[in-house]
This record gives structure tokens, sequence and C-alpha cells, in this order.
């Protein structure tokens, strides 16, 4: 994996704790681009920075399952373990092997037609302990059963879960775990958690499996007699699951998202597919955030409005007491870590699980964050007058996407 460039101590031997109550790793979905996540969380650790609460959907369900099912000093070596374990082809040919690996540094349309290949692979055999095809049964109709009805078997993904991921750590560790999942036959999101409701210290691999089985490509998997999707079919993002969490705590969140909302216009037809899933899966992490600002710019002025109110009446007054609810003074920050595609990638970005491309993904998120840490006043609290803060190191790049802010009165202020 990606050699480490010196990152500023954060620990408590360093800087000094971080002045939040609750630090938040949130993990998008997003296929084979996850490694890029990876590399984050190396950053993250490298820096003394541990999350207590890791939410995650598809992909980065899987990934924050493997950090939070890990004791710190194995978590960035079982990451590596998993992706070098799925990265690899369900077929191995040598000849095809060695040339993956000379083209990892050949020109844009070498590398294009690499990854079209690769893609390609993945499609037609599968990726080993991943996912394998089920043949024409998917594809001959009738009734095969829920958990049947899919492109692929992903059996083989369990298992490498289950060797990867010490679940007894999960349901009775220091980190929050929440995976989403969509209830297949509401259609209402859900999020499974090891602190809380039906899966409190009782998260298994089959509540992991369930937040990355995107269909049609991955069965549908039952819990407790109900049959779950892949979270990402209604929100790509936890974002708001963790930010609408109560009661409610300063907050820093550590957003990483594999979608770059903002991207050229499409000039065919390939070019429009991945144009599509940039803004399908990407576009609920600026609404999302941009709610939750001014939601939390409300709640402080309840708050300031309720202190103006002399203690007696607030304890007799049903609306005051109502309001209580409602009012908080707590301050969150948001820090962006958005992917940025490589000149090559085409619309099959997703499922481009090379080990070339794999390393290239991890390295662009340790170097993300890194340049992201270099920013220490991002990782204190915000000024007084500010309740919610966004951070992103990409944010000046582009204008059409501003950096976010709340101050304590007035409209959103865009810095």
């Amino acid at each position: 994996m990606p050699q480490l460039k010196p990152c500023p101590d954060l620990s408590v031997g360093g800087h000094g704790r971080l002045p939040f109550e609750t630090v938040a790793l949130v993990l998008q979905g997003g296929g084979a681009l996850g490694s890029y996540q990876a590399g984050v969380y190396q950053g993250l650790s490298a820096a003394g920075i541990e999350p207590n609460w890791i939410a995650g959907i598809s992909i980065g369900a899987l990934n924050a399952a493997v950090i939070a099912g890990n004791p710190p000093e194995k978590r960035i070596q079982r990451l590596e373990d998993f992706w070098q374990t799925i990265c690899q082809p369900a077929i191995f040919m040598p000849p095809v092997e060695y040339l993956y690996s000379w083209l990892a540094g050949a020109d844009v349309e070498s590398r294009k037609a690499f990854s079209a290949f690769a893609a390609w692979r993945a499609l037609v055999e599968g990726q080993r302990d991943f996912f394998v095809p089920r043949g024409l049964k998917p594809w001959l109709g009738g009734r095969q059963g829920t958990a049947e009805s899919s492109i692929y078997d992903t059996a083989a993904l369990k298992s490498t879960l289950e060797r990867l991921i010490d679940f007894d750590r999960i349901n009775h560790g220091d980190i929050r775990l929440s995976v989403g999942v969509v209830n297949v036959r509401t259609g209402h999101m859900e999020y499974f958690d090891n602190t809380r409701g039906p899966s409190h210290k009782a998260l298994k691999v089959e509540h992991i499996l369930a937040s990355g089985a995107l269909p049609p490509g991955f069965p549908a998997i039952e819990i407790d007699g109900e049959y779950y999707w892949d979270g990402g079919l209604v929100s790509n993002t936890p974002l708001n699951h963790v930010l609408e969490a109560t009661p409610r705590r300063n907050t820093l969140s550590f957003q990483v998202d594999l979608w770059s909302l903002n991207g050229p216009l499409p000039e065919n037809i390939y070019e429009v597919q991945e144009r599509q899933k940039d803004i399908q899966y990407s576009s609920r992490t600026l609404s999302t955030t941009e709610f939750m600002a001014n939601s939390q710019h409300y709640r402080r002025i309840l708050r300031e409005l309720l202190l103006k109110v002399p203690l007696q009446e607030r304890s007799n007054d049903a609306w005051c007491q109502e309001a209580e609810k409602y009012a908080c003074g707590g301050q969150y920050s948001v820090i962006q870590l958005i992917y940025k595609d490589k000149a090559w990638e085409t619309q099959a970005k997703d499922y481009e699980f090379s080990v070339s491309t794999m390393r290239e993904h991890w390295q662009s998120g340790l170097q993300d964050i890194q340049k992201t840490l270099a920013n220490e006043s991002w990782l204190q609290l915000p000024p007084a007058h500010k309740e919610f803060v966004s951070y992103d190191i990409y944010a000046a790049d582009e204008p059409s996407r501003p950096a976010l802010t709340r101050v304590a009165a007035g409209p959103i202020s865009r810095d």
C-alpha cells in the first residue's frame, strides 16, 4: 500500500484531543472506488485520529465494518487484505496480469483500454472471493426466489468478511457502527446500528452484506424475515443519519464521497452514463449539508430565544417545554473529501477492480486527507458565532460548489 508522508500528530500526545464529542467517518457507496476511503482512513490513523462513529453505505459499509471489526493496530493491514482479496480476477491469467502491471504507467488511451478490459472481466468472470456470475439462470424468468434473483452470487463475499472482521469486537467495542439499507418490501431506508435498535450489540455479517446488495447485480439479504438491498438506492450517503443523531453533540464528520457532483459536459453515450452516475450518487451530499446547516441554525435561534424567557415561565409553558426538545447550541463541522476521477476512467469506474487501479484510488485518498489535515484550524470547533461549517480542499476549484458556513443569525453565508 502507499507509503505515508509525515502527518501532523493530532492525538492526545500531539496537538491535543480533538474538541468534539463525536468524530465521525462517513463513507459513501461507490464499488471499486472504495479503496479511496481506505487511503483516507490510513491518513487519519497516521495522524492519531480514530473516529468513534463510522457510518457507511454499500462499499462504505464494508470498509466501515473492516475498520470497526479490528483493533487499531491491525486496521490498515485488514483493509489491505480486504482490497487485495476482492481485486483479484476470478480467473487468473499470468500473461494478462503482467500486461496490467505494464499498462499502469501507460498513456491515457492505453489506460482506458486497460480499464475497459478489467471492467469487462469483472462483469463476465466476477471477482475472486467476492462475486461470481449465476450464468443464464437469472435471465430465464420464472420464480427463482428473492435471495436468488440477481445476476451474481455473493456467497464468497460472506466468507471473506467473516475472515477479516471480528463481529464480537464490533458489538462490544468502542466504535459506533451504522450501515444503511433499504427494506425491499417497504422501500424505506433503515440503519443497522451496533448501539441501538434491533441490531444493538447484534450486528452480523448479513447486515453488512445487505448494505452492499445493489440490485440487480447482487441479491437481497434476508434478516429476521425481511429482505434488504443496498442503501444507495435511496441515499448514497449516511451523512444525515450522523448529523441528525440525538442527543445532539458537537460533531466533526469526515464525509468521504466517491462521486463528484461537478464534472465536464458529456460528448458521447458512455460519458453520459458516467455523468449520470456522478449526479445520481453524489447529489444528496450537498443537499444534505445545506439542509442540516439550516436546521442547526434554526435550533440555535430557538435556543437563544428560549434563554430570553424567564426560567419559571419556561417551566410552566407547554410551548416552551416543547421548544426545548428542539433547541440546541451544538456546533458541527463537516470535512468533505471527494474523489477526483482520473483522466482515463470511464462509466465502468465503479466495477473496475484491477489491483493497480485500486492502489491508485488508495493513494489518492491518502494524499487528499494529508492535504486536508494540513489545515489544522479545520479540526477545531467553529467560532462561537458559527454553528455549522463545511470544508473541502477542492472547493476553491469549483465555484459552483462553494464551501458552506452557518452564522448565528441571518441567511446562509458562503465563503
